[in-house]
């Protein structure tokens, strides 16, 4: 410490307060308790009962770690074609919301591959309105010589 400088305690109070309220943050969500744990109780083997229970959660949503992937073939600027194979590659997940979408299209060039990823990404909810309505979505550039072609992670919400 040099000479003449003395420790002042209010400098302290700022990381203080931080502390503190990362402990309060860290108990608040603690707290919480985990809506899909009665789900998972030995014993509930009626699947009605066990879809009754699943539609009757309280707290916050989340989000599947996992995502389903997905691949769309259709020409570049054929809206119908892109829709018809959107409608075809998400058909089996009919009746989940997606939380967020991330596309990448692929080309050989970065700004055409991002436009084409744009592209499918305003056509997910003319194709799905109740599964894609309110999802983020992400254009991204993958590599390689098709045009036409979208590889789609879908990150849907756990109910």
């Amino acid at each position: 410490m040099k000479p003449g400088r003395r420790f002042q305690p209010l400098h302290m109070a700022g990381w203080l307060f931080a502390d503190m309220l990362l402990v309060l943050a860290l108990v608040a969500m603690g707290d919480q308790g985990d809506p899909q744990a009665a789900d998972q109780r030995p014993g509930a083997s009626s699947s009605a009962s066990a879809a009754a229970k699943r539609s009757r959660h309280t707290g916050p949503r989340a989000v599947v770690r996992t995502p389903v992937k997905v691949a769309v073939d259709a020409p570049s600027g054929d809206d119908a074609g892109i829709v018809r194979a959107l409608r075809g590659a998400t058909a089996r997940y009919r009746g989940r919301q997606a939380a967020f979408v991330l596309t990448f299209g692929r080309h050989t060039d970065p700004g055409a591959g991002g436009a084409y990823a744009h592209e499918v990404n305003s056509l997910l909810e003319k194709a799905r309105p109740d599964m894609f309505r309110a999802a983020t979505t992400r254009d991204f550039w993958k590599g390689g010589a098709s045009s036409g072609h979208a590889d789609i992670e879908i990150y849907f919400y756990t109910y």
